[in-house]
Order: structure tokens, then sequence, then C-alpha cells
């Protein structure tokens, strides 16, 4: 039976653009409140407005998910504003464009913070919360498709994500017996601002790419339709929510045959 939403309270980090901003407005329709986060204030009370739009509440926390305190502000802000949380959606992240052995270690470092030990912390500080007041919740956390498989010089990117889906199987396991959910999500080529953010990182452009050549359209998705599989996965919990039924068989399939993978990863590169 599909759990109601209704009136439950969500908080997502990263929720200025891309996923986190449509996976806001997705919550909002089914009928939840939200304190949303993200670095970019003016579009985070934009994301805001649209949330508002539709009858629901929304509050607001802008800063980086490094910054000291913050996943404690997102919390108590939602037990503050809405008198507790239901759901929590660890979204924030980015990547890069370099050859692993090019990469520094301030770079692997700093994107280890972000997209792994920031979005650990705060699922972590919410399934304490939730264990000290025995509330039943669902905490999810934004990996990929490459947590599953390596990208030709997005080797750290695919690190974090692959570490991002080890944590959330570890929790799902650990918070079972809590009555309390763990879903990784795993996005497929997204049409966001990812791939302009990792170009002004390295300076050059970095294209979507498939084996063989550049993602055509046929294999990117919305955001939107990213935001819809979150929402069904929140109505009935699932281990994984995957977008793309090939790319999660050519997962397993490359998991199974490394040496394929290699095959498929040298193609890339060339």
């Amino acid at each position: 039976m599909a759990r109601d939403l209704t009136d439950q309270v969500v908080v997502i980090t990263g929720a200025s653009s891309g996923i986190g901003a449509a996976t806001a407005v997705a919550c909002a329709r089914a009928g939840m409140d939200m304190v949303l986060s993200g670095r970019d204030a003016a579009r985070l009370d934009d994301v805001a407005r649209q949330v508002r739009a539709t009858g629901r509440g929304a509050e607001t926390v802008a800063g980086d998910i490094t910054d000291a305190g913050l996943n404690t502000r997102l919390l108590d802000t939602a037990a503050a504003r809405f008198g507790r949380f239901d759901v929590v959606l660890a979204n924030a992240g980015y990547g890069f464009k370099r050859p692993m052995h090019e990469t520094g270690e301030a770079e692997l470092r700093r994107i280890f913070e972000v997209n792994f030990f920031a979005a650990s912390a705060l699922l972590c500080e919410a399934a304490r919360r939730l264990i000290a007041v025995g509330r039943r919740g669902h905490l999810l956390m934004t990996s990929s498709a490459v947590a599953k498989f390596t990208l030709v010089n997005f080797g750290a990117y695919s690190a974090t994500k692959a570490a991002q889906n080890h944590v959330c199987r570890a929790l799902r396991l650990e918070l079972h017996p809590h009555g309390i959910e763990v879903s990784s999500v795993h996005p497929i080529t997204t049409r966001t601002g990812f791939f302009r953010r990792a170009d002004e990182y390295v300076g050059q452009p970095t294209e979507p790419a498939l084996p063989f050549g550049r993602a055509p359209a046929w294999f990117t998705q919305p955001p939107e339709r990213v935001a819809e599989a979150i929402v069904r996965c929140l109505r009935r919990p699932r281990p994984e929510v995957w977008t793309s039924f090939t790319t999660r068989l050519a997962a397993g399939l490359m998991t199974a045959f490394p040496r394929m993978a290699d095959v498929i990863g040298r193609r890339v590169g060339d």
C-alpha cells in the first residue's frame, strides 16, 4: 500500500537547482512541507516561492553543506517550523573532469568533503534524532549511476558516488530495526547545471559522455524525471532509485564482467 505523503516534512540539500529544486516542487505537489538548503540564496528563495505557490510551507537555510553546524541548523529549522522531519534527501554535490593521477590531494579531499562526508553526516544525525524520539522516517542520498562503474577522467567523482552507495546500504541494514528506510538515488546523465559547473572548475568543456561518443538526447533526462522517481520511492520505499533500466542492467554487467567494463572505459577515453 502506498504511503500518504500529505503533511510530511522533507529536508533537501542542494535544492537551489537541478534535481534538488525539481524534487522540492514534486514533494510540494505530493503534499509535503520542507526545509531547503543551497549555496545560492536567491535561487533557493525562488524554489521556496514555487513550493509556497502550491500551498505548502517552505523554509530556507542558505550555506555550503560543509559549513560547520549547517546540518544541525537544517534539522533544527524543521523541528522549529514544522515540529519534526520525516524525510531527508542529501542531494548537494559536484564533480570535475580530471585524470586521477593529475588530481591533487586537496581537490580529492574537497570533493569527498562535499559529496561524501557532509552527506553522510547529515543522514547519520537525522537517524540519531529519529531513533531518539522513536519516529520512523526515510533517508535518501543522491548518488549516481557511476556508483556502479567508473567514467574515464571522472574517477574522483565516481569514487564519492560509490562511497555514498555503500553508506546507504549499510545504513539501510542498520536502521531497519528502527523502522527507518534508506534509499540511494542513481540518475543517469541529467540536464542540470552539473556539466556547466564542471566546465568552470577545470576551465574546459565537459560534455555528458557515453561509450563511443557524446550522450545523445535519448540518453539524457530532465531533473523532473528523477524527482518523480524519488517521490514514488517515498510512497513505496525501495533500496535504490533508478530512472534507466538499460543503465542499471549495464552497470550490473560491468560489475560482473570487469574486463568488459575496461574495454568500454578505454573506448570512452579514446
